[in-house]
């Protein structure tokens, strides 16, 4: 499934029942689920000021929530667990830990998505910027499970969701936001592999849809029918932004008018440079039958340095969103159901 290949990333394949997929993620990529859990015990406690077992607490609270939404969850967290030799409350905490984690360090990001008329296929791009640390724990996972799509995800090693695509050609971005509001719902990366498990857009939709998220996100969704929708999701209220003539972008910043009122967060002034220069070049964009590297050159762009969309950790500074960097990013063209990323920044690769 890759098209555009800078370097060799492996795939692990997973299959069976939810527990023995857990297992198997968790055995297979043990020393990457220790650097997990290394890396947010080390980041709960130097930036929201949580214990191991505050944020154990914490993740607990969302336990009931998740069993309702789909038990299934529960389970290969369960196989995870056991297969790395670790609690199970160890991974309900990396699967809630933007939840626990955003109310103080932003998980930053720049995504797009492509479609008609502005391109031939429909596209879903970004770069996913946070920690330099939890590079060694990125891996690329394809499940599948009986009566649902085939899933290619990029993920960190002890969560069960984040970014990809299906067999069905739907895909999604993360946009994080950081913000104070949470409730003890559905974590956001749970709604991300739920997307994923969708079979159409209005699937996808409703399974993130009417505040059943934890805390405010955005969720750029989009299809190989053409569709995409950008929705900030939270758990006080949820809004669908629509594309403009085949385009739609996002940053780490609420852009829905209702949005704005209902939830205050604490936004990071590169996120609005970001959406403005990812805009331009989205409409600059004039050939229409674009192919991977083209997208991305343009998450290459290294306008607002360091702060950029190829974004690069900058020692000098200190404030709370010091620190981050592209840690990887993605390329899907949901027409011909193809997945391309690149671990690291873009601009190694593109020149």
């Amino acid at each position: 499934m890759t098209e555009f290949s800078p370097e060799e990333n492996t795939i692990l394949r997973l299959s069976g029942t939810p527990y023995q997929i857990g297992y198997k993620h968790g055995n297979t990529l043990k020393d990457k689920v220790h650097n997990s859990l290394e890396t947010y015990e080390k980041m709960f406690r130097e930036t929201s000021g949580y214990s191991w077992k505050e944020a154990c607490e914490k993740s607990l609270l969302h336990l009931t929530a998740i069993e309702e939404y789909n038990l299934n969850y529960i389970k290969e967290m369960e196989g995870i667990a056991d297969g790395a030799n670790v609690k199970f409350e160890d991974i309900l905490i990396l699967n809630t830990r933007s939840e626990i984690a955003l109310v103080d360090s932003p998980d930053g990001c720049t995504s797009f998505a492509l479609t008609r008329p502005k391109t031939l296929k429909s596209w879903l791009a970004q770069n996913w910027d946070w920690k330099g640390e939890q590079t060694d724990s990125l891996i690329h996972l394809e499940i599948q499970q009986t009566n649902l799509p085939t899933i290619q995800i990029i993920t960190e090693a002890g969560i069960i969701g984040k970014i990809g695509c299906n067999s069905e050609g739907i895909g999604v971005c993360l946009n994080a936001l950081v913000t104070n509001t949470w409730q003890a719902k559905v974590p956001i990366h749970l709604g991300l592999r739920s997307v994923l498990e969708s079979d159409s857009i209005e699937k996808a939709i409703s399974r993130v849809d009417n505040n059943q998220m934890a805390s405010p996100a955005n969720f750029l969704i989009a299809s190989r029918t053409g569709q995409s929708v950008s929705m900030e999701v939270s758990p006080i209220h949820t809004e669908q932004l629509q594309p403009k003539n085949g385009v739609l972008i996002h940053t780490n910043h609420i852009c829905a008018e209702e949005m704005k009122r209902k939830v205050r967060e604490d936004v990071a002034s590169d996120s609005y440079n970001r959406l403005t220069k990812i805009g331009e070049l989205t409409r600059n964009l004039t050939k229409e039958d674009v192919n991977a590297k083209d997208l991305f050159y343009l998450l290459s762009n290294h306008e607002n340095y360091p702060d950029s969309i190829c974004r690069h950790s900058f020692e000098k500074n200190t404030s709370k969103f010091s620190g981050m960097e592209t840690v990887f990013s993605i390329v899907m063209d949901l027409t011909d159901n193809k997945l391309t990323w690149i671990k690291g920044k873009p601009c190694e690769f593109i020149i």
